[in-house]
């Protein structure tokens, strides 16, 4: 393979541009100084490339991601000042890592059988990450070298690191996850390097070639259609880097493979994707997700870069913008000079069920997004397992307003690298808290987790995408799932209103209307926890609090994590919990009670002997001895509450009436408020209803009809 270098992500035109750019003020010219100011600082300290001892966060496993950082940083800043200084710091770095490469072993704070071990890194997933590093910076150094310091650095480092992530280690290289992904990345990026093509066909095709694994193999499977990565946003946000990295070392490479245009511009499509999957610059927490990740993450940064290289779409700017980052490269070069040039367009976030699977059908993830008085967000979730890293959660939903979370989802139970909170690996509470069902927003049958929290019959069912809907004031989605427990039907509906404003005369409301409808031919237990962020402020039906000492609610599946702090048995009718968020608003959620079921105030803690967990709060709406039950609940925001200028405002909910019935195939819900606003939302739940079929139902002796899927009607009219 005749080639220039450098020839991956960064190009031989590509620095041509870039050290023109550095001539001259401007974004790119700032990031230049700040980086080369920070790699002079490092590069005047002694090389250390330790033996490796310690697991995520500790020392040597740390130094081992600086220095592949450093190298990197070194490399690109050698090729904008073409000063040898720069090349010799990674020459030499890469020597001593030639020098201690072939002598290690697998990593002594390995996980056998859980994790593929790394010799750099207690898993190899970090040593995939190490080399798509280092291979960019041997490729922006390389022209500086003598023949002798290439053998040397390829024959004890690059190929015995290739060998053993390929040929040593089939189960992670052709496998179709996330560590596919990133040792796919890595050695096709050094095949390119090195020149060894067949490299590249495996890394595309897997070892054998077959397709059956491989780059290529992840962009069909891991994907759905529309770009959305079926482990969730946070594994979307970290597979994202080796995808648009090695995609870019094909596009310079091989053009001809057309990689950017593959499966209908996937990974263009997922790039968008990721962003939209954000909320207040944070990415939604499903599944095993940190929750103080964002579109900031260098992965997302990157991801933007190449895809304005790519497209010149405008509003990834008003993105670019936002993180503040600016690659030195050549796409970074153009995202620079165009803000300079101040030519972003605001991004467009929508309104959007993304289907789930490859295939796009097993089941969808469902955002709904209203501006009224502050962006607001529903985050509905009838989408598929996961995989590993996937909850027990079907149907489950957040809620989002004025930028905070109001109906929250944990996360992983993780501290992130922290190495003094076990390792930094995912605690042993992820497995007892986290992932189980009574730790979501979905109902929750006999105490027990969906699918028994077996995650192969997790991946092997989904739910199923009813429909999505939207017209001005309402977004709707419905789904259904029978096989989370044996026997049981569970059908979800959730809507996202703002209601209409008269004549300037009324403010608009906002709501989330809930429907969840179970069905079983046999008894059951059903719990449907609210877990919300705030302090709770009133309900409207006396408390049994537990005072003086905190019984725990369960023994398992998560309930043993439970502390039982309130009980109460509301009567028949309309029943309210308040509670007010950091952001200054109340919330309200309205439920429809029996007389029967009761509420469950809870806080999460209890077996918890490290403190590992949150001390979070919920509600759980339960009901005993039922086949058929279905639960309604609105959830409104309202008021505000100013303590720096010591005023409230509508503290107190509006909703003073809230009925359902379901005539035929119309559900009807009616909610009326104090200041006689007065609303029915009338869904058709049939199947596959046209958009000019018409539906007609008679409600307190007024007959109403609409077209299509659903009408919200305004009683006043």
């Amino acid at each position: 393979m005749a080639r220039t270098s450098p020839n991956l992500v960064i190009t031989t035109a590509d620095v041509k541009n870039m050290r023109a750019a550095i001539t001259q003020e401007g974004k790119f010219k700032t990031t230049f100084v700040a980086v080369k100011a920070s790699v002079d600082k490092q590069i005047a300290q002694k090389i250390t490339v330790p033996v490796p001892q310690d697991g995520g966060g500790g020392y040597t496993h740390e130094r081992h991601k600086k220095n592949y950082q450093l190298m990197y940083d070194a490399g690109v800043i050698y090729q904008l000042s073409q000063d040898e200084r720069y090349a010799h710091y990674v020459r030499d770095m890469l020597l001593e890592y030639a020098k201690l490469y072939p002598t290690l072993p697998l990593h002594p704070k390995r996980k056998m059988g859980k994790q593929s071990p790394g010799k750099l890194f207690w898993q190899s997933l970090n040593e995939a990450m190490w080399l798509v590093y280092s291979s960019q910076a041997y490729d922006l150094i390389l022209s500086s070298l003598t023949t002798t310091q290439k053998q040397t650095i390829e024959q004890g480092l690059f190929r015995p690191i290739v060998k053993f992530l390929s040929v040593e280690s089939p189960q992670t290289f052709n496998k179709v996850h996330n560590h596919g992904t990133w040792t796919t990345a890595a050695v096709g990026m050094t095949g390119y390097v090195l020149g060894e093509q067949e490299w590249v066909e495996q890394a595309l095709y897997d070892l054998e070639k077959s397709g059956k694994g491989g780059f290529l193999r992840q962009l069909d499977e891991l994907f759905s259609p529309q770009g959305y990565y079926n482990e969730g946003p946070y594994y979307q946000r970290f597979a994202l880097l080796p995808f648009v990295t090695f995609a870019k070392a094909i596009q310079t490479n091989q053009p001809e493979r057309k990689i950017f245009e593959y499966r209908d511009g996937i990974i263009l499509k997922a790039i968008n994707t990721t962003i939209q999957l954000s909320y207040n610059k944070l990415f939604f927490p499903i599944n095993d997700s940190i929750k103080s990740k964002g579109i900031d993450t260098i992965e997302l940064v990157n991801g933007v870069t190449i895809a304005y290289g790519f497209t010149g779409e405008k509003g990834l700017l008003d993105i670019a913008k936002q993180q503040n980052q600016i690659i030195l490269t050549g796409d970074g070069l153009k995202v620079a000079q165009a803000l300079d040039n101040k030519f972003e367009k605001p991004y467009q976030f929508k309104s959007i069920a993304f289907g789930d699977g490859h295939d796009g059908k097993q089941g969808a993830l469902v955002i709904m997004r209203q501006n009224v008085q502050g962006e607001q967000a529903v985050l509905f979730k009838p989408a598929a397992q996961g995989l590993g890293h996937g909850h027990f959660d079907k149907l489950t939903w957040q809620f989002y307003d004025r930028g905070e979370e109001i109906v929250s989802d944990y996360g992983a139970a993780r501290f992130l690298n922290v190495e003094a909170k076990y390792g930094g690996r995912y605690l042993p509470e992820n497995d007892t808290w986290a992932k189980h069902t009574v730790a979501h927003n979905t109902v929750v049958v006999d105490e027990t987790t969906h699918f028994n929290a077996n995650v192969e019959v997790g991946n092997a069912n989904y739910p199923e995408l009813l429909f999505f809907e939207k017209s001005d004031n309402v977004i709707l989605s419905s789904a259904k799932i029978d096989t989370a427990y044996k026997g049981v039907s569970l059908t979800r509906t959730m809507a996202l209103i703002n209601t209409p404003i008269h004549n300037g005369k009324e403010q608009a409301k906002s709501l989330v209307v809930d429907i969840f409808d179970v069905k079983s031919k046999e008894q059951h237990q059903y719990d449907l926890p609210v877990h919300y962020k705030g302090h709770l402020i009133s309900t409207s039906f006396k408390l049994n609090t537990n005072v003086t000492n905190l019984p725990v609610l369960g023994t398992d599946n998560g309930y043993q994590h439970l502390w039982l702090k309130a009980q109460a048995q509301p009567k028949a009718g309309l029943s309210q919990i308040t509670w007010l968020n950091e952001n200054g608003r109340f919330y309200t959620n309205s439920s429809i009670m029996d007389g029967e079921a009761s509420f469950i105030f809870t806080q999460i803690g209890a077996n918890d002997p490290l403190f590992n967990l949150r001390n979070e709060n919920a509600f759980i709406n339960r009901k005993t001895k039922a086949k058929d039950h279905t639960y309604v609940s609105v959830l409104e925001a309202h008021g505000e509450y100013n303590p720096s200028k010591e005023f409230t405002l509508n503290a107190v909910s509006e909703i003073q009436k809230l009925s359902h019935k379901k005539i035929n195939q119309v559900e009807v819900i009616e909610i009326g408020f104090s200041d006689e606003q007065h609303y029915l939302l009338a869904i058709n739940s049939a199947e596959n209803v046209k958009h000019n079929q018409k539906s007609t139902f008679s409600f307190n002796g007024s007959k109403y009809q609409f077209d299509g899927r659903f009408k919200l009607f305004d009683i006043k009219e």
